[in-house]
């Protein structure tokens, strides 16, 4: 399985390499070029219209990235769902599913059910399908997640999230960096949010929308955070982070950018006894739950913390023989600056889409 976190320490530029390490990257960055022509064809198709996207029929919301890994799209597209529902409108999360083994998936798609509880979960890595099937439970306006590359299906707005901590993905397409496409590819989006606002200084995140607006001066640009809002254990009991502050904490994680995470629980001012990493997307077991409450012991640790992506896929392990209580923290993304921007962009395009359904008629 791609582990973003292990792969992130190799590309990142460093004085001193190695030989080995020198040559490894020489071969990734020289991959780069093979990917980089398969996605140029594949757009040029796309733009030419030698590739078709289809339409649901519905009203549609992209929302994406231009980097493998962790950049927040599971909080935005859970704000932009309820957001829709705030508005009476049913609203379906359209949701490939990262599939692991079999015919499981994992963790997203039991998140975005519940932090969109009024909200449709459709997972088919076929989005046509996914919308087929949400317009045919009389759902029309829908929001897909990871879609800025999927492009099978017409979208009304494309939203692009962006890490402040790494926006450009090292400035390499992948394998040679983190890319998916090229930054040019922006010209493709509507607006930009700029995630993790707070964890990097501010001149960078002007130097971000300096970059951004270059490419598409027309895009609009939002700029949020994640909140840390509570830590939750099992049976939904709450501890407060005034408590939280007077413990040790052990704390572990299998996200696409762990160092976040990390950031998150420093700036809670956490005392924070060990940690410990997996790779993004993880398939926990009960052996990794008792070797994570071994450490957690050895470092003297009184509480387990973890993302509530992780809490998805342990809770069940978590069980209560363990002396030692298992929690996760609970984020949500809080707008600095630019909320109103979406909302207006949604209204506006909502009211073409109208205007464009009356002609049909």
């Amino acid at each position: 399985m791609f582990d973003v976190s292990r792969y992130r320490k190799l590309i990142a530029v460093k004085k001193g390499d190695g030989f080995a390490r020198s040559l490894l990257l020489f071969l990734l960055r020289f991959a780069s070029f093979f990917y980089g022509a398969i996605v140029w064809i594949r757009n040029f198709c796309y733009a030419r219209s030698v590739f078709k996207s289809h339409r649901s029929g519905g009203f549609v919301v992209s929302i994406g990235n231009i980097t493998t890994g962790g950049t927040g799209k599971t909080p935005l597209v859970a704000w932009l769902s309820n957001y829709f529902a705030s508005k009476n409108h049913a609203v379906a999360i359209l949701t490939r599913g990262y599939k692991l083994r079999g015919s499981d998936f994992s963790d997203e798609p039991a998140m975005l059910a519940k932090s969109s509880p009024g909200a449709m979960v459709i997972v088919n890595p076929d989005r046509v399908a996914g919308a087929k099937k949400a317009i045919e439970q009389g759902v029309y306006t829908m929001v897909m997640d990871d879609g800025f590359q999927h492009r099978r299906l017409f979208r009304d707005i494309d939203i692009v999230a962006i890490d402040a901590t790494e926006p450009f993905g090292y400035g390499r397409l992948l394998p040679g960096g983190l890319l998916r496409e090229p930054i040019k590819s922006l010209k493709r989006a509507d607006c930009v949010v700029i995630t993790r606002y707070n964890q990097t200084q501010p001149g960078n995140v002007s130097e971000i929308c300096k970059t951004i607006k270059q490419i598409n001066p027309e895009v609009r640009i939002a700029k949020a955070i994640h909140k840390p809002v509570k830590a939750k254990m099992r049976k939904e009991e709450v501890l407060d982070f005034d408590d939280l502050r007077g413990q040790k904490v052990f704390a572990f994680c299998g996200i696409g950018n762990p160092n976040a995470f990390f950031e998150t629980l420093c700036e809670l001012r956490l005392n924070i006894a060990g940690t410990k990493v997996y790779n993004d997307h993880h398939r926990y077991r009960q052996s990794d739950i008792e070797d994570i409450y071994e450490q957690a012991k050895y470092c003297r640790a009184e509480v387990v913390l973890t993302t509530e992506k992780d809490w998805t896929k342990t809770a069940l392990l978590c069980g209560e023989k363990l002396d030692m209580p298992f929690a996760y923290l609970e984020v949500e993304l809080d707008f600095v600056e630019g909320a109103e921007e979406i909302a207006g962009l949604i209204e506006e395009a909502i009211g073409k889409a109208s205007g464009k359904d009356q002609e049909s008629e």
